[in-house]
């Protein structure tokens, strides 16, 4: 009998030990084998801050949890804030895009890289993750910049079709000395740009790619433009946190250019430009679920500039708050140039003390030298519906100033409430060659827009696009 104790007492100690063994092995089994790829929340129904980082790592979906990564550690990179990581990256990427299986270049959390200028160039073999954990950031300043580099650009992502950006991590543009240059806007006196070199770079730009997925970021203090697209189709942005200083110049959140079927969803911008900006040659663009401000508000252009042809059309912005902004939702373009600005919806947008929530202007000019001319992008099919809320009483709650030679036509209002922020005078619209129809009784009304159609347009040559 105490034999057959023993023995079973060997029996089991062997068994428990052997299963911790076995729970020990597949704890430590390759990382990228067991990761699993956390899901972001569905669309909301109204604005609504980014989701924060998560600490886990998070790949894109569970099809892809035994893709290749490809850590920038491992290709040299030291993420001390000081050395140059730049290389590593490269050779990351071009490892992770010759990769004939799903692949995620990793940029560990815990560290801080510092990167040169640099093109990330496709196509690739696969679809790529590009996963942000730790923090990323470039030379600081101008003076810091190679002088062989584009002062334009820090991070391109060139001809590359499928590809997802996302993390938890930081992108630090670093930009307050970019915006110091005597040549910034802000620094400008009596109109008088002071010699010298101005150029700044956008942070992050994508030129001629598809199927692209930017999700989940937070980004901060871009010299210029934060994200740029150009040239690129089949886009969806979701869930980004983009903020630098309200003084910072052309500090645009988010820019798209000749550029289509793209979506942008509940994302938290502030900046010191426009939260979202689309130029010419953009089409079916979904703006939806943005928290905007201070900014300059949401803009399609500016058009036009230096005589040029701009076509925007199919553009909706929708289910968003604006608040403590130098604009509302806002149409510019410049004189003497041509194209036209077509099917545009703005839809359900609170207004939070904001000025001209409410903005066609098409006579825009940064420098204010410029010289009255008498083609102008055409200006047609606006609705503004359920636009609500505050304005700042430094500025008419609606500026519709339309070309002389080329009004702006069919522009409708249903459901527009917008009220003084402070005091009780209720300012009145401005309006200049503007026409189109009021659906519903509007706060303040809208006397100045003309209704019907111009007759002098029946005959004009307008080029439509």
């Amino acid at each position: 009998m105490d034999y057959y104790s023993s023995c079973n007492r060997c029996c089991v100690v062997v068994f428990v030990t052997a299963l911790c063994f076995l729970a020990l092995s597949v704890q430590c089994r390759p990382f990228h084998q067991y990761s699993q790829f956390r899901v972001l929340s569905q669309i909301s129904a109204s604005p609504s801050p980014a989701p924060e980082g998560s600490d886990s790592f998070s790949p894109i979906s569970r099809e892809n949890s035994s893709a290749a990564v490809f850590s920038v550690m491992s290709y040299g990179a030291v993420g001390d804030g000081v050395s140059d990581d730049t290389q590593a990256f490269k050779t990351a990427w071009d490892n992770a895009c010759q990769s004939d299986e799903s692949a995620v270049i990793l940029i560990p959390k815990h560290y801080t890289f510092m990167i040169q200028s640099a093109i990330f160039t496709g196509p690739c073999k696969n679809e790529l993750v590009f996963q942000i954990e730790g923090s990323m950031m470039p030379p600081d300043g101008p003076n810091s910049w190679p002088k062989n580099f584009s002062k334009r650009q820090w991070l391109v992502f060139y001809r590359i079709n499928g590809m997802t950006m996302q993390g938890g991590g930081l992108i630090d543009g670093r930009g307050q000395k970019w915006w110091d240059l005597p040549c910034k806007p802000h620094k400008v006196k009596n109109g008088t740009i002071p010699p010298g070199p101005c150029d700044s770079p956008v942070a992050l730009r994508f030129f001629w790619s598809s199927k692209l997925i930017v999700k989940g970021l937070k980004i901060k203090n871009s010299p210029q433009f934060h994200f740029r697209f150009d040239s690129c189709h089949d886009v969806h942005i979701d869930s980004l946190y983009v903020k630098s200083p309200s003084g910072s110049p052309n500090t645009d959140g988010i820019h798209i250019e000749n550029s289509n079927d793209v979506q942008i969803y509940n994302s938290v911008i502030s900046n010191g430009d426009d939260c979202v900006s689309i130029g010419a040659g953009s089409y079916n663009v979904d703006i939806r679920n943005i928290t905007c401000g201070p900014s300059h508000g949401i803009s399609i252009g500016s058009l036009g500039i230096k005589n040029s042809r701009a076509c925007v059309s199919n553009i909706t912005v929708r289910d968003s708050v604006i608040k403590h902004s130098d604009n509302g939702v806002r149409i510019k373009t410049w004189q003497g140039g041509y194209g036209s600005v077509s099917k545009i919806t703005f839809d359900n947008i609170h207004m939070d003390t904001v000025r001209n929530p409410i903005m066609i202007d098409q006579y825009y000019c940064s420098n204010k030298a410029c010289l009255n001319q008498s083609s102008a992008v055409y200006v047609n099919d606006i609705s503004y519906t359920n636009i609500k809320g505050t304005y700042d009483v430094r500025s008419p709650p609606m500026h519709l100033a339309c070309s002389d030679a080329i009004p702006c036509t069919n522009l409708t209002l249903y459901d527009v409430e917008l009220l003084p922020s402070l005091g009780q005078r209720i300012l009145d619209p401005f309006c200049w060659n503007a026409y189109g129809d009021i659906k519903a009784v509007t706060v303040p009304p809208v006397f100045c827009l003309m209704e019907g159609f111009p007759h002098a347009l029946l005959t004009s040559d307008v080029d439509q696009c």
